[in-house]
């Protein structure tokens, strides 16, 4: 069982997509975990066999537990053997009775699934009525409404995400000794940019100022890679890439932060499509365990909430987040005139055990000087 942030300590097994004897790929989805964040699909981080799974769906099963074995391919390859007496790692709680494993893949809509996690309703528990028997949008709702009927606990998913948050965010504030820096960026080039660029695009090609700012500050991070990593066994550990995590509010209240990977290698074009599919997974509540695990530093941007500047909280064990406010014209003195340009305030909370001042300064400039060029983002 993956760590999926840094608030987890364990998830529900769902249901396993992949079976023993089949070939797995990595970043193949092999299963389907339910957390405070939602129903997540886990990836393999090896290719291989699935040799033999562990765990039976509707286990609670802790971090770090052996849900399944891999066995490698090739010539010479051994067998794998599984870990003695496994199921015990594992046993659900004694007032959590898990219901028989289901002897094939669920079937279930992605729009039935997003609404699964959002009400908290297991889909194992669920008979489908739709083709086939997969589970529809109908099966959920009539589900959760007889969970609500009085007398039976409706589980509380927004109740469960901000108390993970809460201990999240506690423990960031009582750990990290936070710095916080702002600078106040021209935006005019950006916006007469996206503006003629946008006008060569079809509607759903076209960018929004979000991406622009995303891509800036992964290049940026090339300047100062010190703030882009994690703080783990006391010290600074660089991250294995540019993994920009992104603040995305769920309809039904609550917070989560995926990744969008190797974002200082992808064109903008790419980054827009990839980010518009992740806003609508988390809401779906589908996301990628990776997505969940992999971000480097955090990205918040309150501008279309009226904001004008956001000083965050670190995600632990990231080491900085970068606050954007919304792009509004103020007065602005450039070569002794003076008019009315687009600006936003950027903001950075910084670690200061991984980084200081200085070097968060050296940031922002950089951040500034990129969105001054957008043509070469």
């Amino acid at each position: 069982m993956p760590s999926l942030g840094a608030d987890m300590e364990a998830g529900t097994l769902i249901e396993w997509v992949k079976h023993p004897g089949d070939v797995i790929a990595h970043g193949d989805i092999i299963a389907v975990v339910d957390t405070d964040k939602g129903a997540i699909e886990i990836e393999a981080f090896e290719d291989g066999v699935l040799e033999t799974t562990v765990i039976a769906p509707g286990q609670l099963v802790p971090v770090g537990t052996v849900m399944a074995m891999i066995r490698p391919t090739g010539p010479g390859q051994p067998a794998v053997t599984p870990p003695a007496e496994p199921a015990a790692a594992a046993a659900p709680l004694a007032s959590e009775p898990a219901p028989a494993a289901r002897p094939a893949r669920l079937r279930v809509s992605p729009v039935a699934r997003g609404l699964a996690a959002t009400l908290g309703v297991d889909l194992t528990t669920i008979a489908g009525t739709g083709l086939q028997g997969a589970i529809t949008r109908e099966d959920v709702e009539r589900a959760a409404a007889a969970a609500a009927r009085p007398g039976a606990a409706a589980p509380d998913r927004l109740a469960a995400m901000r108390t993970a948050i809460a201990a999240t965010m506690s423990r960031s504030k009582r750990d990290i000794p936070h710095y916080y820096l702002s600078t106040t960026i021209d935006m005019s080039t950006a916006v007469t940019w996206l503006q003629a660029e946008n006008a060569k695009r079809a509607v759903p090609e076209r960018l929004l100022p979000a991406v622009l700012l995303i891509k800036a500050v992964a290049l940026a991070l090339g300047e100062v890679p010190q703030l882009n990593g994690h703080w783990l066994e006391g010290r600074f550990q660089p991250g294995n890439g540019v993994h920009v995590g992104v603040a995305i509010s769920l309809r039904g209240g609550g917070l989560v932060a995926p990744a969008l990977h190797h974002v200082d290698r992808t064109g903008v074009t790419e980054l827009m499509h990839r980010l518009q599919d992740l806003v609508a997974r988390a809401r779906a509540g589908s996301l990628r365990s990776s997505e969940l695990s992999d971000a480097t530093i955090t990205v918040t941007n309150l501008g279309d909430q009226g904001v004008e500047a956001a000083f965050g909280i670190i995600y632990p064990p990231q080491v900085a987040l970068i606050g954007f406010g919304k792009i509004a014209e103020r007065p602005w003195a450039s070569a002794g005139s003076l008019g009315v340009r687009p600006v936003v305030t950027a903001t950075l909370s910084g670690d200061h055990r991984a980084t200081d001042g200085h070097r968060g300064g050296v940031f922002l400039r950089a951040l500034d000087r990129r969105l001054q060029s957008p043509e070469s983002l």
